[in-house]
């Protein structure tokens, strides 16, 4: 399984960091999300495509990018 780090921002709440973790888990091969408000980061475990986690993170209305 890896790991799979995401810049994520635009979030401000917790509410925020629920929207997008739930965005997260719905796509197909996450095991999962581990998405910090502090850190501005979501680390994603499975095998889903880090192309594919951005894609879910922008469609709730935040913006991701593959931190390396």
């Amino acid at each position: 399984m890896q790991a799979t780090t995401l810049k994520v921002t635009g979030m401000t709440c917790n509410h925020c960091v629920m929207s997008v973790t739930k965005a997260l888990k719905q796509v197909p091969g996450v095991e999962s999300a581990d998405v910090s408000l502090e850190q501005a980061q979501a680390v994603v475990k499975g095998t889903a495509d880090a192309q594919s986690l951005i894609k879910a993170v922008k469609e709730e209305g935040y913006d991701a990018a593959l931190q390396p």
